[in-house]
């Protein structure tokens, strides 16, 4: 291997470099600054083989620890996490492994019923997507949009692919199956347009890997209230940046972990804090979805503006 010492290092080729001092301005729906949204990721994995968060140490497959755990998302945490979202009226994004359609359809249903926003994110969590060859990933995209389609739901317009893994065609595949955003990229603090082959749109709407629980919690080891302490600062200091120019802030839920009875506590007040700034304006409680929508509208006005 030779070693570069001059000129560009290889970078994906979906979008400029623009700092974010050098944006156009615009605001979100009501005047909002700030846009907020859950996005609450409720996973099904293969019992006795593939990926899957771990509480302990492997054990030989079947690993009866670790997938128990994650279960307890899906059986218990999950619908007291909807419980919570409906006291204090807030919407989210259901970002569904379709596998759920078999195993907990109730869970999807009551998702639907609130109106929350229905994201792809594969068919199983124990599976990576970047390791398929093309033809495959795109048959996984499609197939995944046509069974949230089938059971009478809208067809997906977003995207996260499972352990945010891609490969170099991922956001090719996404546009030319239909999708319009991706949640994959953690790059940024607002919706930025990526380049395709085909010339189709596609967003990356922000998506993040710090206020995100399983990084936080499961590979730093961080404690439930130093988590929801987390969401507390992040909100504060993104509602005062936004001041000068609109962001977005988004907030990555799985149910095995906030679910937990005493990690549910910790997240009941950080979201008691932010959803108190709705009497005070400037906050758009939204989805991801509508996040895209409403920037692709802008975009289509003054195109140059979002190159």
């Amino acid at each position: 291997m030779t070693a570069r010492y001059l000129g560009p290092l290889p970078d994906p080729g979906r979008f400029d470099y623009r700092p974010i001092t050098r944006r156009p301005d615009y605001r979100w729906p009501g005047g909002a600054a700030l846009a907020v949204y859950l996005g609450f990721n409720l996973e099904h994995f293969a019992f006795g083989e593939g990926l899957g968060a771990e509480i302990g140490p492997s054990s030989p497959q079947p690993d009866v620890l670790n997938y128990s755990w994650r279960e307890y998302g899906n059986r218990v945490g999950a619908w007291r996490c909807l419980e919570l979202f409906d006291q204090l009226g807030l919407p989210a994004a259901a970002i569904i492994n379709t596998a759920l359609y078999t195993h907990a359809p109730e869970l999807v249903a009551a998702c639907v019923a609130r109106g929350d926003e229905l994201v792809g994110h594969g068919h199983s969590n124990a599976e990576r997507q970047g390791g398929l060859s093309e033809v495959a990933e795109r048959e996984l995209l499609l197939r995944c949009r046509a069974r949230i389609v089938e059971q009478g739901h809208a067809a997906p317009a977003g995207w996260l692919s499972p352990w945010i893994s891609e490969s170099l065609h991922t956001p090719d595949l996404l546009a030319e199956t239909g999708y319009r955003y991706t949640l994959n990229w953690c790059h940024d603090d607002q919706p930025l347009r990526m380049r395709t082959r085909s010339g189709r749109p596609l967003w990356a709407v922000p998506y993040p890997q710090e206020v995100n629980d399983i990084p936080m919690i499961v590979a730093r080891r961080m404690d439930a209230k130093d988590f929801a302490q987390m969401i507390v600062d992040q909100f504060d200091e993104m509602l005062e940046q936004s001041r000068r120019q609109p962001l977005v802030m988004g907030i990555a839920l799985h149910p095995y972990l906030v679910g937990q009875p005493y990690r549910l506590r910790h997240l009941r007040r950080a979201l008691e804090h932010i959803a108190a700034a709705r009497d005070r304006g400037g906050v758009w409680f939204t989805t991801p979805g509508a996040i895209c929508s409403h920037v692709d509208a802008l975009a289509a006005d003054a195109p140059e503006d979002f190159a």
